[in-house]
């Protein structure tokens, strides 16, 4: 149960079905007002049947002019055959299956395979998926636009397409066979990375779920990589954790080499910083993904990635206040910097190593350490990818400096420091 139903800014908006009135006025702008015994008939087994939907008797209607027991043109039919003949299907995908089987088989495909692009698609990306020239599949459009399965939209410098509904798509993907799905999703991959690739990053969602579609798990791992971190880059946590969730799904299921390491790393790590950033430092979910992250590091060798991962690790037993497991993690940060010989890392570990003294009740130690940092601190050398204050040692040890100062009963040097 979502938690903001009970905010007074909080407003329901129901989607009902059509009351009897107003199902029965759709139909008769759909049908026409033909005065006959058999058209009220027609009338009273569409009404019971679609119960209100609108999308329904829309398209139970078309199925109808399509089979031809209705004649004539929309808001004009007549009825040709006695409703007591009729089989209208139970649900709205039982009709969209019907009239997507009548369509010629040439239109089934293209229908299909914009099922398989997607629920919107430009003319280019069609163009560079389906089979057949461009004459052909204008006419092919044409086709389904006439029998409503799709809509054009006006864009710029071609014209681009969306199914009716939703559900339409979903039912012409439906009747497409696996084994035609895949080389589809796997050519609409290729296709996007070709046609889009000065701006590839507006198109890593889509990426990653055509590749994931075709079982090209390397390649699906990927952009659901770039397609987390970049939900992470514009705080939507939900979305990064749901994709990155993903890809480690996905990734574990490729064998275990080195070069699944170097792809699983990434998604370890950016899932471990949506996963804090939701639900604290503290959550188990979130010590899994970075001791994950840890290991793959070591197994890679990958320092620079191993020293952002023993940082997280030490913020999360900072905020549960486990203090010798952050001394230990300080330590081995401290180490790790000073084998690498990275100015900025030495600088950050010495002040986990400052808040450690902290922490522990050791205020000269611990003033020693921060006063130590901010004398060697220089923003313009110490460039560090600082994502957070527990990373960014000039400010970090600022702040607990000056708590520091006021815990020995310095308060005139706290406050200047804190300013």
């Amino acid at each position: 149960q979502h938690g903001w139903g009970s905010k007074t800014y909080y407003t329901q908006l129901r989607l009902d079905p059509l009351g009897e009135e107003e199902a029965r006025e759709l139909l008769m702008a759909l049908l026409g007002e033909e005065a006959s015994a058999e058209h009220e008939a027609l009338e009273r087994l569409i009404l019971e049947k679609t119960e209100g939907n609108p999308f329904f008797i829309e398209e139970v209607v078309q199925t109808l002019a399509e089979e031809g027991v209705l004649a004539g043109e929309r808001g004009r039919y007549r009825l040709e055959r006695s409703p007591g003949e009729l089989h209208v299907p139970a649900t709205v995908q039982g009709v969209l299956a019907a009239r997507i089987d009548r369509l010629p088989a040439q239109e089934k495909d293209l229908l299909q395979t914009l099922a398989v692009i997607g629920k919107e698609f430009p003319f280019g990306l069609l163009r560079a998926v389906a089979e057949g020239g461009e004459e052909d599949l204008y006419r092919g459009l044409s086709h389904l636009q006439a029998g409503e399965f799709i809509y054009e939209q006006p864009a710029f410098p071609e014209p681009e397409y969306t199914f009716k509904h939703a559900l339409t798509q979903e039912v012409a993907y439906g009747s497409l066979l696996v084994e035609r799905r895949r080389p589809l999703h796997e050519r609409t991959a290729r296709a996007i990375e070709e046609l889009y690739r000065d701006r590839l990053d507006e198109h890593y969602g889509e990426l990653a779920h055509h590749y994931g579609r075709s079982q090209n798990i390397p390649k699906a791992v990927e952009y659901l990589t770039l397609a987390g971190e970049q939900a992470v880059q514009r705080s939507a946590y939900a979305e990064a954790i749901r994709q990155l969730s993903r890809g480690v799904e996905l990734v574990e299921t490729l064998p275990e080499t080195r070069e699944r390491a170097r792809q699983e790393l990434p998604l370890q790590l950016a899932l471990g910083g949506a996963l804090t950033a939701t639900q604290g430092y503290g959550a188990p979910e979130a010590e899994r993904a970075y001791a994950c992250a840890r290991d793959l590091c070591e197994q890679l060798g990958e320092a620079s990635r191993l020293f952002e991962t023993l940082q997280a690790q030490w913020v999360i037993h900072l905020v549960r206040a486990e203090h010798d497991r952050m001394g230990e993690l300080a330590e081995q940060l401290l180490r790790l910097a000073r084998r690498t010989r990275d100015p900025a890392q030495i600088l950050v570990a010495q002040t986990s190593m400052g808040s450690n003294f902290f922490w522990r009740g050791e205020f000269s130690q611990a003033r020693k350490q921060f006063e130590e940092v901010i004398g060697r601190y220089d923003p313009q050398l110490h460039r560090y990818p600082f994502r957070s204050l527990s990373s960014h040692p000039g400010l970090w040890a600022l702040l607990d400096l000056s708590w520091a100062l006021e815990a020995l009963g310095y308060l005139d040097q706290a406050i200047a420091r804190s300013r």
